[in-house]
């Protein structure tokens, strides 16, 4: 591993170390699996068009509402857990949560030009039952907002 890789490594373990500090200092879901994602790409870019601001916080944007829209269409109330059980009509319907969150966003983001993969594991967070609540939504969006934020305030005053 070279100088850049290392560098890239612990910045974006710092990126999730500020959110971690968030989350338990606020009680609320500030960390969650597609940040680490998020916070990797913004760790390996740095800069360009794939981690704009404009991207990242509009993809999980979209992602939320594709995960929150398909949660509310397909199976509310159902949520991924360690045990599904073969043929279920739960585990149908997280399946086509699953299919249809993704595509959904996958829509939205190519409609909007917000595309940042990541979000796709964004909506499946929501669409699977994980965080299916309008207000974790918006914590979502929030928590990615500061990632970006801590980012940007990074990039201004260290030479990345």
């Amino acid at each position: 591993m070279d100088q850049h890789d290392a560098a890239t490594a612990v910045y974006a373990g710092l990126l999730l170390v500020v959110l971690g500090g968030v989350a338990w200092a606020a009680g609320e879901p500030f960390v969650f699996p597609s940040l680490g994602p998020s916070a990797f790409l913004m760790a390996k870019a740095r800069r360009g068009s794939s981690v704009t601001p404009r991207r990242v916080i509009g993809g999980h944007t979209v992602g939320v509402i594709g995960g929150l829209v398909t949660y509310g269409l397909v199976d509310p109330g159902v949520a991924l857990s360690t045990s599904l059980p073969a043929f279920s009509e739960g585990t149908l319907g997280l399946a086509v949560a699953a299919a249809l969150s993704v595509l959904l966003t996958s829509v939205g983001m190519l409609a909007t030009n917000t595309s940042h993969p990541p979000a796709c594991a964004t909506t499946l967070i929501v669409a699977l039952g994980v965080l299916p609540t309008v207000r974790a939504g918006a914590v979502i969006v929030l928590a990615v907002t500061v990632l970006v934020a801590v980012h940007e305030l990074v990039l201004r005053s260290v030479a990345l």
